[in-house]
Protein backbone atom coordinates (compact mmCIF):
# COMPACT_ATOMS: atom_id res chain seq x y z
CA UNK A 1 0.00 0.00 0.00
CA UNK A 2 1.32 3.18 -0.20
CA UNK A 3 2.58 5.09 2.54
CA UNK A 4 3.18 8.62 1.58
CA UNK A 5 1.93 10.87 3.37
CA UNK A 6 -1.02 9.38 5.45
CA UNK A 7 -2.07 11.08 8.58
CA UNK A 8 -0.98 9.27 12.24
CA UNK A 9 -1.35 10.59 15.61
CA UNK A 10 0.58 8.98 18.17
CA UNK A 11 -1.22 9.49 21.76
CA UNK A 12 1.62 8.25 24.70
CA UNK A 13 2.70 10.30 27.33
CA UNK A 14 6.62 8.68 27.11
CA UNK A 15 8.49 10.76 25.06
CA UNK A 16 10.94 8.04 24.33
CA UNK A 17 8.96 5.62 22.67
CA UNK A 18 6.65 8.40 20.94
CA UNK A 19 10.05 9.55 19.50
CA UNK A 20 10.83 5.70 18.65
CA UNK A 21 7.67 5.03 16.90
CA UNK A 22 7.67 8.80 15.02
CA UNK A 23 11.08 7.45 13.66
CA UNK A 24 9.70 4.08 12.36
CA UNK A 25 6.81 5.75 10.30
CA UNK A 26 8.38 8.72 9.09
CA UNK A 27 11.36 5.98 7.33
CA UNK A 28 7.87 4.80 5.59
CA UNK A 29 6.81 8.11 4.32
CA UNK A 30 4.17 8.32 7.28
CA UNK A 31 2.98 12.03 8.53
CA UNK A 32 3.02 11.74 12.15
CA UNK A 33 1.52 13.65 15.11
CA UNK A 34 2.39 13.64 18.99
CA UNK A 35 -0.08 14.37 21.75
CA UNK A 36 0.93 13.31 25.21
CA UNK A 37 -2.41 13.46 27.14
CA UNK A 38 -5.84 12.60 25.74
CA UNK A 39 -7.04 16.43 25.76
CA UNK A 40 -4.19 17.45 23.15
CA UNK A 41 -5.41 13.93 21.15
CA UNK A 42 -9.05 15.09 21.08
CA UNK A 43 -8.17 18.15 19.76
CA UNK A 44 -5.69 17.33 17.23
CA UNK A 45 -8.48 14.79 16.14
CA UNK A 46 -10.57 17.68 15.10
CA UNK A 47 -7.90 19.63 13.85
CA UNK A 48 -6.12 17.06 11.57
CA UNK A 49 -8.24 14.55 11.25
CA UNK A 50 -5.47 11.22 11.33
CA UNK A 51 -6.54 8.62 9.33
CA UNK A 52 -4.94 6.08 12.26
CA UNK A 53 -4.83 6.61 16.21
CA UNK A 54 -1.75 5.10 18.15
CA UNK A 55 -3.42 5.11 21.66
CA UNK A 56 -1.74 3.91 25.02
CA UNK A 57 -4.36 3.30 27.70
CA UNK A 58 -2.63 4.84 30.39
CA UNK A 59 -2.93 8.88 29.81
CA UNK A 60 -2.50 11.41 32.28
CA UNK A 61 -5.63 13.27 32.36
CA UNK A 62 -8.49 10.79 30.77
CA UNK A 63 -8.18 7.13 30.27
CA UNK A 64 -7.37 5.96 27.11
CA UNK A 65 -10.89 3.81 26.62
CA UNK A 66 -12.80 7.20 27.00
CA UNK A 67 -10.16 8.85 24.67
CA UNK A 68 -10.86 5.97 22.25
CA UNK A 69 -14.96 6.31 22.26
CA UNK A 70 -14.43 9.87 22.08
CA UNK A 71 -12.48 10.18 19.06
CA UNK A 72 -14.83 7.64 17.47
CA UNK A 73 -17.74 10.14 17.74
CA UNK A 74 -16.01 12.52 16.34
CA UNK A 75 -14.83 10.58 13.38
CA UNK A 76 -16.06 7.11 13.13
CA UNK A 77 -13.64 6.21 10.20
CA UNK A 78 -10.93 6.81 12.50
CA UNK A 79 -9.28 3.40 12.59
CA UNK A 80 -7.22 3.23 16.29
CA UNK A 81 -4.76 0.51 17.72
CA UNK A 82 -4.40 0.60 20.87
CA UNK A 83 -0.42 0.28 22.50
CA UNK A 84 -0.31 -0.53 25.87
CA UNK A 85 1.90 -2.56 28.22
CA UNK A 86 -1.09 -3.60 30.18
CA UNK A 87 -4.23 -5.67 29.74
CA UNK A 88 -4.58 -9.31 27.91
CA UNK A 89 -7.26 -10.98 26.26
CA UNK A 90 -9.93 -9.79 27.66
CA UNK A 91 -8.96 -5.81 27.61
CA UNK A 92 -8.32 -6.19 23.85
CA UNK A 93 -11.83 -7.72 23.58
CA UNK A 94 -13.29 -5.01 25.37
CA UNK A 95 -11.44 -2.12 23.33
CA UNK A 96 -12.54 -4.17 19.92
CA UNK A 97 -16.08 -3.67 20.94
CA UNK A 98 -15.59 -0.15 21.69
CA UNK A 99 -13.94 0.51 18.51
CA UNK A 100 -10.56 -0.23 18.09
CA UNK A 101 -8.94 -1.71 14.91
CA UNK A 102 -6.14 -3.83 16.69
CA UNK A 103 -4.48 -3.71 20.02
CA UNK A 104 -0.69 -4.30 20.69
CA UNK A 105 1.22 -5.51 24.01
CA UNK A 106 4.87 -3.36 24.18
CA UNK A 107 7.57 -3.47 24.03
CA UNK A 108 6.99 -5.06 20.00
CA UNK A 109 9.17 -5.76 17.00
CA UNK A 110 9.91 -3.05 14.39
CA UNK A 111 8.23 -5.19 11.26
CA UNK A 112 5.53 -6.35 13.52
CA UNK A 113 3.94 -2.57 14.39
CA UNK A 114 4.58 -1.84 10.73
CA UNK A 115 2.59 -4.48 9.77
CA UNK A 116 -0.29 -3.53 12.12
CA UNK A 117 -0.29 0.07 11.23
CA UNK A 118 -0.99 -0.63 7.48
CA UNK A 119 -3.50 -3.88 8.04
CA UNK A 120 -5.46 -1.16 10.35
CA UNK A 121 -5.19 1.53 6.93
CA UNK A 122 -5.94 -1.67 4.72
CA UNK A 123 -9.09 -2.55 7.35
CA UNK A 124 -10.12 1.45 7.03
CA UNK A 125 -9.76 1.84 3.56
CA UNK A 126 -12.12 -0.86 2.65
CA UNK A 127 -14.94 -0.24 5.13
CA UNK A 128 -14.83 3.42 3.89
CA UNK A 129 -15.51 1.69 0.16
CA UNK A 130 -18.05 -0.52 1.57
CA UNK A 131 -19.86 2.61 2.72
CA UNK A 132 -19.28 4.41 -0.14
CA UNK A 133 -20.64 1.69 -2.66
CA UNK A 134 -23.90 0.91 -0.53
CA UNK A 135 -24.37 4.35 -0.72
CA UNK A 136 -23.98 4.83 -4.79
CA UNK A 137 -25.76 1.87 -5.11
CA UNK A 138 -29.03 3.32 -3.10
CA UNK A 139 -28.37 6.63 -5.49
CA UNK A 140 -27.99 4.93 -8.91
CA UNK A 141 -31.70 3.35 -8.45
CA UNK A 142 -32.73 6.98 -7.32
CA UNK A 143 -31.16 9.45 -9.54
CA UNK A 144 -33.04 8.18 -12.93
CA UNK A 145 -36.53 8.73 -11.28
CA UNK A 146 -35.16 11.59 -9.79
CA UNK A 147 -34.38 13.32 -13.32
CA UNK A 148 -37.88 11.75 -15.37
CA UNK A 149 -39.51 13.31 -12.16
CA UNK A 150 -37.73 16.65 -12.85
CA UNK A 151 -37.64 16.68 -16.58
CA UNK A 152 -41.19 16.45 -17.49
CA UNK A 153 -42.63 19.51 -15.87
CA UNK A 154 -39.12 21.09 -17.16
CA UNK A 155 -40.01 20.64 -20.66
CA UNK A 156 -43.57 21.91 -19.57
CA UNK A 157 -42.03 25.23 -18.18
CA UNK A 158 -39.50 25.50 -21.18
CA UNK A 159 -42.42 25.43 -23.69
CA UNK A 160 -44.59 27.41 -21.40
CA UNK A 161 -41.79 30.35 -21.84
CA UNK A 162 -41.23 30.31 -25.15
CA UNK A 163 -45.13 31.24 -25.75
CA UNK A 164 -44.64 33.83 -23.09
CA UNK A 165 -41.72 35.20 -24.61
CA UNK A 166 -42.97 35.78 -28.00
CA UNK A 167 -46.59 37.03 -26.86
CA UNK A 168 -45.84 38.97 -23.71
CA UNK A 169 -44.33 42.85 -24.13
CA UNK A 170 -40.51 41.91 -23.34
CA UNK A 171 -40.39 45.83 -23.44
CA UNK A 172 -41.69 46.05 -19.55
CA UNK A 173 -38.67 45.65 -17.65
CA UNK A 174 -40.82 43.43 -14.96
CA UNK A 175 -41.85 41.23 -17.20
CA UNK A 176 -38.18 41.20 -19.04
CA UNK A 177 -37.20 40.01 -15.56
CA UNK A 178 -39.73 37.54 -14.39
CA UNK A 179 -38.74 35.76 -17.50
CA UNK A 180 -35.22 36.00 -17.12
CA UNK A 181 -35.55 34.66 -13.52
CA UNK A 182 -37.46 31.85 -15.25
CA UNK A 183 -34.65 31.28 -17.81
CA UNK A 184 -32.01 30.89 -15.22
CA UNK A 185 -34.08 28.55 -12.60
CA UNK A 186 -35.03 26.39 -16.08
CA UNK A 187 -30.94 26.12 -16.73
CA UNK A 188 -30.01 25.43 -13.24
CA UNK A 189 -32.40 22.28 -12.74
CA UNK A 190 -31.21 20.80 -16.50
CA UNK A 191 -27.71 21.26 -14.89
CA UNK A 192 -28.73 19.43 -11.84
CA UNK A 193 -30.67 16.66 -13.61
CA UNK A 194 -27.66 16.20 -16.14
CA UNK A 195 -25.08 16.12 -12.89
CA UNK A 196 -27.52 13.11 -11.78
CA UNK A 197 -27.27 11.41 -14.80
CA UNK A 198 -23.57 12.06 -15.06
CA UNK A 199 -23.19 10.09 -11.94
CA UNK A 200 -25.35 7.08 -12.52
CA UNK A 201 -23.62 6.97 -16.34
CA UNK A 202 -22.06 3.53 -16.82
CA UNK A 203 -18.52 3.73 -18.04
CA UNK A 204 -18.29 3.96 -21.76
CA UNK A 205 -15.71 1.37 -22.29
CA UNK A 206 -15.40 1.89 -26.12
CA UNK A 207 -14.48 5.26 -25.64
CA UNK A 208 -11.48 4.66 -23.80
CA UNK A 209 -8.28 5.88 -26.08
CA UNK A 210 -4.68 6.69 -25.56
CA UNK A 211 -4.93 10.54 -24.71
CA UNK A 212 -2.50 13.27 -24.25
CA UNK A 213 -3.05 14.49 -20.89
CA UNK A 214 -1.38 18.14 -22.02
CA UNK A 215 -3.44 18.26 -25.08
CA UNK A 216 -6.19 18.95 -22.49
CA UNK A 217 -4.64 21.78 -20.10
CA UNK A 218 -5.21 24.40 -23.38
CA UNK A 219 -8.46 23.29 -24.19
CA UNK A 220 -9.40 23.78 -20.30
CA UNK A 221 -7.65 27.07 -19.89
CA UNK A 222 -9.26 28.17 -23.15
CA UNK A 223 -12.97 27.48 -22.18
CA UNK A 224 -12.40 28.39 -18.56
CA UNK A 225 -11.19 32.28 -19.95
CA UNK A 226 -14.59 32.06 -22.19
CA UNK A 227 -17.22 31.00 -19.27
CA UNK A 228 -14.95 33.92 -17.12
CA UNK A 229 -14.99 36.25 -19.35
CA UNK A 230 -15.64 39.04 -16.55
CA UNK A 231 -12.60 37.34 -14.88
CA UNK A 232 -10.23 37.58 -16.96
CA UNK A 233 -8.20 40.54 -16.58
CA UNK A 234 -8.13 39.17 -12.39
CA UNK A 235 -7.30 35.91 -13.01
CA UNK A 236 -3.86 34.06 -14.24
CA UNK A 237 -4.03 30.86 -15.12
CA UNK A 238 -0.47 29.41 -15.19
CA UNK A 239 0.14 26.09 -16.88
CA UNK A 240 4.10 23.73 -17.00
CA UNK A 241 3.74 20.64 -18.23
CA UNK A 242 6.29 17.77 -18.63
CA UNK A 243 6.75 17.63 -22.13
CA UNK A 244 7.90 13.89 -22.40
CA UNK A 245 4.48 12.95 -20.78
CA UNK A 246 3.51 9.55 -21.32
CA UNK A 247 0.13 8.66 -22.50
CA UNK A 248 -2.78 7.59 -20.77
CA UNK A 249 -5.59 5.02 -21.21
CA UNK A 250 -8.65 7.45 -20.76
CA UNK A 251 -11.76 8.86 -21.65
CA UNK A 252 -11.11 12.34 -22.73
CA UNK A 253 -14.50 13.51 -22.48
CA UNK A 254 -14.78 12.35 -19.21
CA UNK A 255 -10.93 13.81 -18.03
CA UNK A 256 -11.99 16.92 -19.65
CA UNK A 257 -14.69 16.93 -17.74
CA UNK A 258 -12.80 16.56 -14.07
CA UNK A 259 -9.92 19.13 -15.06
CA UNK A 260 -12.95 21.66 -16.48
CA UNK A 261 -14.69 21.29 -13.08
CA UNK A 262 -11.49 21.30 -10.79
CA UNK A 263 -10.63 24.65 -12.62
CA UNK A 264 -14.00 26.37 -12.24
CA UNK A 265 -14.21 25.25 -8.79
CA UNK A 266 -10.39 27.27 -8.71
CA UNK A 267 -11.79 30.47 -10.35
CA UNK A 268 -14.91 30.86 -8.95
CA UNK A 269 -12.90 30.74 -5.56
CA UNK A 270 -10.99 33.60 -6.73
CA UNK A 271 -13.27 36.04 -7.30
CA UNK A 272 -11.64 38.92 -6.67
CA UNK A 273 -8.65 37.62 -8.97
CA UNK A 274 -6.06 35.85 -8.18
CA UNK A 275 -3.49 32.74 -9.65
CA UNK A 276 -4.45 29.48 -10.72
CA UNK A 277 -0.95 26.95 -11.58
CA UNK A 278 -2.19 23.35 -13.55
CA UNK A 279 1.02 20.83 -13.33
CA UNK A 280 1.55 17.96 -14.74
CA UNK A 281 4.45 15.24 -14.77
CA UNK A 282 4.69 11.50 -14.45
CA UNK A 283 6.22 9.26 -12.22
CA UNK A 284 7.53 6.05 -13.15
CA UNK A 285 7.13 3.49 -9.76
CA UNK A 286 4.97 1.54 -9.43
CA UNK A 287 5.64 0.44 -12.76
CA UNK A 288 3.82 1.32 -15.64
CA UNK A 289 3.72 4.43 -13.14
CA UNK A 290 1.45 7.57 -13.42
CA UNK A 291 0.90 10.66 -15.02
CA UNK A 292 -0.03 13.94 -12.34
CA UNK A 293 -1.72 16.53 -12.95
CA UNK A 294 -2.30 19.04 -9.79
CA UNK A 295 -4.26 22.26 -9.83
CA UNK A 296 -3.21 25.24 -7.09
CA UNK A 297 -5.38 28.04 -6.20
CA UNK A 298 -4.96 30.96 -4.25
CA UNK A 299 -8.58 31.56 -3.59
CA UNK A 300 -10.29 31.15 -0.38
CA UNK A 301 -9.33 27.69 0.75
CA UNK A 302 -12.29 25.41 2.43
CA UNK A 303 -12.50 25.08 6.43
CA UNK A 304 -11.18 21.98 7.63
CA UNK A 305 -14.85 20.68 9.08
CA UNK A 306 -15.77 20.71 5.51
CA UNK A 307 -12.72 18.69 4.16
CA UNK A 308 -14.02 15.06 4.72
CA UNK A 309 -17.37 15.92 3.21
CA UNK A 310 -16.16 17.49 -0.32
CA UNK A 311 -16.88 14.40 -2.22
CA UNK A 312 -20.01 13.35 -0.52
CA UNK A 313 -22.71 13.48 -3.26
CA UNK A 314 -24.94 16.55 -2.48
CA UNK A 315 -22.75 18.45 -0.12
CA UNK A 316 -21.42 22.18 -1.28
CA UNK A 317 -20.02 24.82 -0.06
CA UNK A 318 -21.06 27.10 -3.04
CA UNK A 319 -24.76 29.46 -2.69
CA UNK A 320 -25.84 27.66 -5.73
CA UNK A 321 -23.91 24.37 -6.02
CA UNK A 322 -25.69 21.16 -6.97
CA UNK A 323 -22.95 19.22 -4.45
CA UNK A 324 -22.44 17.10 -7.42
CA UNK A 325 -19.06 18.09 -9.29
CA UNK A 326 -16.34 16.71 -7.23
CA UNK A 327 -18.74 13.12 -6.47
CA UNK A 328 -18.78 13.24 -10.29
CA UNK A 329 -14.80 13.67 -10.14
CA UNK A 330 -13.91 11.20 -7.90
CA UNK A 331 -16.46 8.47 -10.20
CA UNK A 332 -14.55 9.07 -13.14
CA UNK A 333 -11.14 9.19 -11.59
CA UNK A 334 -11.40 6.09 -8.91
CA UNK A 335 -14.25 3.60 -10.30
CA UNK A 336 -13.73 4.40 -14.25
CA UNK A 337 -10.16 5.02 -14.81
CA UNK A 338 -8.62 3.31 -11.65
CA UNK A 339 -6.62 6.74 -10.42
CA UNK A 340 -6.62 8.81 -7.30
CA UNK A 341 -8.21 12.34 -6.79
CA UNK A 342 -6.90 14.04 -3.56
CA UNK A 343 -7.39 17.65 -2.51
CA UNK A 344 -5.29 19.84 0.51
CA UNK A 345 -6.66 23.02 1.48
CA UNK A 346 -6.54 25.74 3.77
CA UNK A 347 -9.24 28.22 4.80
CA UNK A 348 -7.89 31.92 3.61
CA UNK A 349 -5.07 30.54 1.57
CA UNK A 350 -6.52 28.50 -1.01
CA UNK A 351 -6.93 24.48 -2.60
CA UNK A 352 -4.64 21.88 -4.02
CA UNK A 353 -6.24 19.47 -6.42
CA UNK A 354 -4.20 16.44 -7.23
CA UNK A 355 -5.21 13.81 -9.91
CA UNK A 356 -2.97 10.58 -10.54
CA UNK A 357 -3.73 8.02 -13.64
CA UNK A 358 -2.36 5.16 -13.94
CA UNK A 359 -0.25 4.75 -17.32
CA UNK A 360 -1.23 2.58 -20.30
CA UNK A 361 -3.90 0.47 -21.61
CA UNK A 362 -2.19 -3.08 -19.90
CA UNK A 363 -2.96 -1.21 -16.12
CA UNK A 364 -6.49 -0.55 -16.75
CA UNK A 365 -7.02 -4.22 -18.38
CA UNK A 366 -5.53 -5.44 -15.40
CA UNK A 367 -7.89 -3.91 -12.89
CA UNK A 368 -10.36 -4.57 -14.62
CA UNK A 369 -10.23 -7.80 -14.33
CA UNK A 370 -9.09 -7.52 -10.51
CA UNK A 371 -12.73 -6.10 -9.80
Amino acid sequence: MNTVGRKILIVDDNLEFTEMVKQHLNFEGFQTSIALNGKTAIEKTCSEFPELVLLDLKLPDIPGVEVLKRIKELNENTAIIVVTGYGGEQVAVDLMKAGATDFLLKPFEKESFLKAVKDALQIRDAQIEEKRTERDSSLEKFFPFLAHEIRNPLHAIGGALAIIQRRANLGDEFIAKSVQIIQEEVYHLNEFVRECLDFVRPPAKSRFVEIDINEIIPVIVNITFHIFEELSEKIKINTETEPTLPKVYANYEEIKQVFLNIVKNGVEAMSEGGELKIKTSFTPDPYPGFVEVIFIDNGSGVKKEKMKNLFQPFFTTKIRGTGLGLAICRRIITDRHHGKIHIESEEGKGTKVTVELPCGQAMCISKEKEL
